[in-house]
């Protein structure tokens, strides 16, 4: 588990000229806001450790108005538990800056579009050879870094709101019932300070993760729309500029990757809901220490913004390991390891006998996934996740041998039903998971299906 556990870790670095290159704020216990210079909407200057004082501090009186706007939606935010129009229009500020680099976003030309749109359709047809899924890409697409924000900004409040929510329940749970109404505006406040706080942090960190994913699964999950397969070109031009491979081939073994996952969530229509109902469970078994959240909020004094700052400082969020969280994230770590595996085990038969640089690219993803690469990492600092397929390498194996003594057609019948697919134990075992008789879950279904319209026509002759 993260150690910055509600998305309160480490924002990205400010660019050097800004806040006279100074770093951003630091998250984790100490700071779970992530709030320290620079750490505010828009990047504002000002002081170290209080984001009143980064709003109205060094500030010229022009920029003063733009301040006190800034506070006001801060204070008057009235949504749900994250404050999603902030995160976007920090996520496009942070685009618009560029990468540490110095590369900023551009437009898609059409020449990348069409570059795109070849590798993924060449991809889609060495695909057909080696899965007996078909293509799950209606479209080829080649986004911006802009673009990416607003295509994955939905998924993302898919993902992160519940774990949100639970820290605005713990918020309200700590006050007796009839203190509830007395202390309401400052609750009201306290929500709306955290709905903020929650939406700069996303924000700053969606925004440094649209400058480093090369495409719409860099995580395993499905992060743009259903049926496009995405690719960023401007992302895998420094995602391949120091391997020594050509330009075309890291490309095509990218749109590979993206066109593998995109049939893998097309055509196994329980398996979204798997992964995300694992994010769910690890939100629903969250705790917080109430004892210690009861003793900031009852000495807080709703006129003093900069005592509510210290209390958020001072890590009244910090949360406790439950055994429902573990499970969750056991869950969710064996089903991320299984469609990594799954993909990587396709794509490399599709890419092995057609591109020489196959096996490089091959470890050079292995290696960007289990050691939590950026992507891995950033969801980590959003909700305290780490989306690590650790057994990547197991499941790729397991996956293999299976095709080697089932076929194609028995390897990925096994997306059919959650209960057919391997378990962690089954990781530790692939040999006798290979050679197990697997039980056919869709005769199962049939005959299931079958008994309801006997009994519905059954229904039916009595009523007559």
């Amino acid at each position: 588990m993260s150690d910055t556990p509600f998305g309160f870790g480490l924002p990205p670095e400010e660019p050097e000229d800004g806040d006279k290159g100074k770093k951003g704020g630091q998250g984790g216990p100490g700071n779970p806001f992530g709030f320290g210079p620079g750490g505010l909407p828009g990047g504002l200057p000002g002081g170290a450790d209080n984001p009143f004082a980064a709003m109205f501090g060094s500030m010229n009186p022009g920029d003063l108005g733009a301040a006190f706007q800034q506070l006001g939606q801060m204070l008057s935010y009235e949504g749900g538990p994250v404050n999603w129009d902030m995160a976007k229009d920090i996520a496009r500020q942070t685009v618009a800056q560029g990468t540490a680099d110095g590369v900023k976003d551009a437009s898609v030309g059409v020449a990348e579009k069409s570059a795109v749109e070849e590798a993924v359709r060449l991809a889609d047809l060495w695909l057909d050879g080696v899965t007996s899924l078909p293509s799950g890409a209606n479209a080829a697409v080649a986004w911006s870094r802009a673009e990416w924000v607003e295509a994955t900004l939905p998924v993302w409040k898919e993902l992160v709101d519940p774990v949100a929510e639970r820290v605005g329940a713990a918020m309200g749970s700590v006050l007796p019932e009839e203190m509830q109404a007395m202390a309401g505006p400052l609750l009201g406040m306290m929500r709306s300070m955290g709905g903020a706080m929650f939406g700069q942090q996303i924000g700053q960190a969606v925004g440094v993760l649209a400058g480093e994913v090369v495409g719409s699964t860099d995580i395993g999950l499905p992060l743009g729309p259903s049926g496009r397969a995405a690719l960023l070109p401007l992302n895998i031009e420094s995602f391949g500029k120091d391997l020594g491979v050509p330009s075309d081939e890291v490309r095509l073994y990218l749109a590979l990757r993206e066109a593998a996952h995109a049939r893998l969530f097309a055509h196994v229509p329980w398996l979204r809901s798997h992964l995300f109902g694992a994010v769910e469970g690890y939100a629903r078994g969250i705790k917080v220490d109430t004892s210690k959240l009861e003793d900031v909020v009852g000495r807080l004094d709703p006129s003093n913004p900069e005592q509510l700052q210290e209390a958020l400082q001072g890590g009244m969020f910090q949360p406790q390991d439950t055994p429902e969280q573990k499970a969750a994230l056991a869950r969710l770590e064996t089903a991320l390891a299984l469609v990594e595996g799954w993909v990587d085990a396709v794509v490399h038969e599709a890419a092995k006998p057609r591109l020489a640089s196959a096996d490089a690219m091959r470890e050079t993803m292995r290696r960007r996934r289990a050691s939590g690469g950026p992507a891995e990492q950033t969801f980590a600092t959003l909700i305290g996740l780490e989306l690590r397929p650790r057994r990547l390498r197991d499941a790729s194996r397991l996956w293999a041998s299976l095709t080697d003594a089932r076929g194609v057609d028995g390897r990925d019948g096994l997306w059919e039903h959650p209960d057919m697919l391997p378990t962690a134990s089954d990781l530790d075992d692939p040999d006798g998971f290979v050679h197990r008789e697997q039980l056919d879950f869709s005769e199962i279904d049939k005959m299931l299906g079958e008994a309801a319209e006997k009994r519905d026509q059954g229904e039916g002759d009595e009523k007559k």
